[in-house]
């Protein structure tokens, strides 16, 4: 049985969001012989025209018929990876919804599954196109709620947003937080045998905001930790830091997947400065479970989502905290986070999406 994914990019490109689509993708098929073709939802996206195993069309522009000219012949079941700046420019893929309602209309027994990655964006700033433009986002991801024949998404905040948007077409939305892009080691090696290194991981965007706003608490985790380099892993950020208190910061640059797996799997600590509210949609964050580094955060979110717990799953800093001796809490930490990744790494996911996309397709055909 072949699927069709739709994606708004895929490698070369880099886009966490192509990458777990390509992930998936593999596991699907090595675990199940479910075999993905991708549909790319970005016309300024080059690339060949497969990937591995898997083959790739891409539209020639936005447009309703342009999709529809890629589902015309292809199978009845389609996965959304859905996400509207990823479609559009203002993050309101008109084209790319509508273009499902005519497809849905016109094919018998077909399947749509969505997985909202995002749902809408809301804004307080009148300069910003989401304070605009939220109403429209809100409108186009309810037509689509609607639409599917399931919905999946990657946290519970965004799974209560949808429940009331399809008002009552989605019953049970499946929350699975985000696996990592970068490899799943099987086993991880204790802290105290790993380099002190202190590693900032992800786009230039989210490392230069970790280093703008959190520079006091970097410093504070690398005197906790005993840290002796911290590396910066992606493309430049620009900031031409050298070191932060003395302690070397070497930027690697881009690297390939299995060359960031190893450095993680070798360093101590990740530091983020992120949403914690929506920590179960981060793939940094998932990096660093995965690979049963202590994750450490400059803040503390009380509230529990996703079954994250701060102080059980990532360290909290604390001013009160000058220096530690003992590493049991610290090691506590992070093998609960990685303990935490396996419900939902990319094995179970897999077996997730067949169940919700074949137990469809079961109850149609009856």
């Amino acid at each position: 049985m072949d699927i069709i994914q739709i994606v708004p990019r895929l490698p070369p490109a880099i886009d966490g969001l192509g990458d777990y689509a390509l992930n998936l993708a593999r596991q699907l098929y090595n675990d199940f012989n479910l075999k993905t073709h991708f549909a790319i939802g970005d016309a300024a996206w080059t690339g060949n025209t497969q990937i591995e195993d898997f083959l790739i069309n891409s539209v020639d522009e936005r447009s309703t018929t342009a999709l529809l000219s890629l589902l015309a012949s292809k199978p009845t079941i389609v996965l959304l990876h859905y996400v509207g700046y990823g479609y559009a420019k203002r993050g309101c893929p008109v084209w790319l919804v509508e273009g499902l309602e005519l497809w849905k209309r016109n094919t018998p027994n077909s399947n749509l599954v969505t997985m909202f990655h995002e749902v809408y964006a809301s804004g307080n700033l009148p300069w910003t196109s989401s304070f605009w433009l939220s109403g429209q986002q809100r409108n186009l991801a309810t037509r689509l709620a609607k639409l599917s024949d399931r919905c999946l998404t990657s946290n519970q905040n965004y799974a209560e947003i949808l429940y009331q948007l399809s008002q009552g077409k989605q019953t049970q939305i499946p929350t699975l937080p985000v696996f990592s892009n970068v490899g799943e080691p099987k086993q991880v090696p204790p802290l105290l045998e790993r380099s002190r290194r202190l590693v900032l991981f992800g786009s230039p965007s989210i490392r230069k905001r970790a280093y703008r706003q959190s520079l006091k608490e970097i410093s504070q985790a690398c005197r906790l930790f005993d840290i002796q380099e911290i590396l910066d892993i992606g493309a430049p950020t620009d900031l031409e830091l050298s070191s932060i208190q003395g302690i070397p910061i070497v930027e690697t640059g881009k690297l390939a997947a299995a060359e960031i797996s190893h450095i993680l799997l070798n360093s101590f600590a990740g530091f983020f400065n992120y949403h914690l509210e929506y920590l179960a949609k981060s793939g940094i964050f998932a990096a660093y479970c995965a690979h049963g580094m202590l994750t450490v955060s400059p803040r503390v979110y009380t509230s529990l989502q996703d079954g994250i717990e701060p102080g059980k799953h990532y360290w909290v800093l604390s001013d009160r905290l000058t220096e530690i001796t003992d590493f049991v809490e610290a090691q506590a930490i992070a093998s609960h986070a990685y303990t935490w990744y396996q419900s939902h790494n990319l094995s179970v996911q897999a077996q997730n999406f067949v169940t919700q996309v074949l137990g469809n397709v079961c109850t149609k055909l009856g």
